[in-house]
């Protein structure tokens, strides 16, 4: 019986692993930082970056796909305290990425990846003046990730929002100023289809757990030493 089980093992565990030509295993029995034969990253990984010419080290997980990294990823520095969360796709950022120190949030990004498959990409772009109102925009792959959306710049021993950034594309908007409209995005680009609009619908601003943590830790707490994120 108990060769049985030791059989049972080698062949459970050379179907799980056998793709991966290096990891590790959790206390858990989960699968990290493996690496294929080919030499791509896949799966679970958690990193730790040591400190070098002056620059603190840090501790990032997530997922890669492909060798790029995908979803959500996390960063701390070696006390375990947050210092990024970052939204990935096709290994570049995309969507809302936020970035703390010891004392607080201090920014949140936009991004919005283009897709590197792709000659070009379409992205739907919001009127800043008309949140409602919606027009297609084709653009040309970069092979980068773009600011696009809102940035929201805070104190972080306070809290406040020092100010608020809209970017169109890599493009900084100043409201006081015409805009670039898409048409002139599109200058020199395949045609792009009528404007659309969208129904004004409300959305709930989800904070992630280690922002509500970090929060709860150092609620009251004054705290003097130097930024750990950024």
């Amino acid at each position: 019986m108990r060769l049985l089980f030791i059989l049972f093992s080698i062949i459970f565990y050379s179907a799980a692993y056998g793709q991966c030509k290096t990891y590790r295993l959790t206390s858990k029995g989960d699968t990290l930082n493996c690496t294929e034969a080919s030499g791509l990253k896949r799966g679970k990984w958690k990193m730790e970056i040591p400190p070098i010419r002056g620059e603190r080290g840090y501790v990032e997980e997530g997922v890669f796909v492909n060798d790029k990294k995908e979803g959500t990823w996390r960063r701390f520095n070696l006390m375990g305290d947050p210092m990024a969360i970052e939204n990935y796709k096709w290994g570049l950022k995309n969507g809302i990425c936020t970035y703390l120190t010891i004392q607080g949030i201090e920014r949140e990004e936009s991004w919005r990846a283009i897709d590197p498959s792709k000659p070009y990409d379409t992205i739907d772009v919001q009127d800043i003046n008309n949140p409602n109102l919606y027009e297609k925009v084709i653009v040309k792959t970069t092979g980068a990730s773009l600011r696009h959306g809102t940035w929201k710049i805070y104190d972080p021993y306070t809290g406040q929002r020092l100010r608020t950034e809209s970017w169109i594309l890599d493009v900084l908007q100043d409201p006081n100023t015409k805009k670039e409209t898409p048409a002139d995005m599109n200058s020199g680009l395949p045609n792009t289809s009528a404007p659309k609009s969208k129904s004004d619908t409300a959305t709930k601003k989800v904070i992630p757990k280690e922002v509500l943590e970090f929060q709860k830790k150092n609620k009251g707490k004054k705290i003097v030493d130097g930024k750990t994120g950024g």
